[in-house]
């Protein structure tokens, strides 16, 4: 939004971060004046670089391509196995607790009760049952 103080520094780099993470934002002018208004969507334009898409009442549309992100090393690797450590208390009041290392996949939960379980598996439909 740009408000009573009109085009600022801040407006531009908020504009620019926006750009930046969106692609496509829109910016809301509380201005009655449609000429400066038009000045603003031209300067932020060719300031940031992005085109300007739409001009509809104090509505300013602009879009720039987003950059290409650098993937992390660990980007693309799904969810491994967790050990978990787990404290079964025994019937008796007097003795420690013991304490168990257990293994967790990525399709297995640990219930409440200390056990592991599979996750289940979705439902088919009727519909795709009969097209196979």
């Amino acid at each position: 939004m740009i408000g009573g103080d009109g085009m600022t520094a801040a407006v531009k780099k908020e504009a620019d971060a926006a750009l930046n993470a969106h692609g496509l934002i829109k910016v809301r002018v509380f201005s009655d004046d449609r000429t400066a208004r038009e000045a603003m969507f031209a300067t932020l334009s060719d300031e940031l670089n992005a085109a300007p898409i739409q001009h509809i009442g104090k509505l300013l549309v602009l879009w720039r391509p987003m950059p290409e992100r650098e993937k992390t090393v660990d980007e693309d690797r799904m969810p491994g196995p967790k050990d978990v450590k787990v404290l079964k208390f025994s019937k008796r009041g007097g003795q420690r607790p013991e304490v168990k290392t257990l293994r967790v996949l990525g399709n297995q939960r640990l219930t409440s009760g200390g056990q592991i379980k599979r996750a289940k598996k979705k439902p088919i439909s009727i519909k795709k049952r009969n097209q196979n």
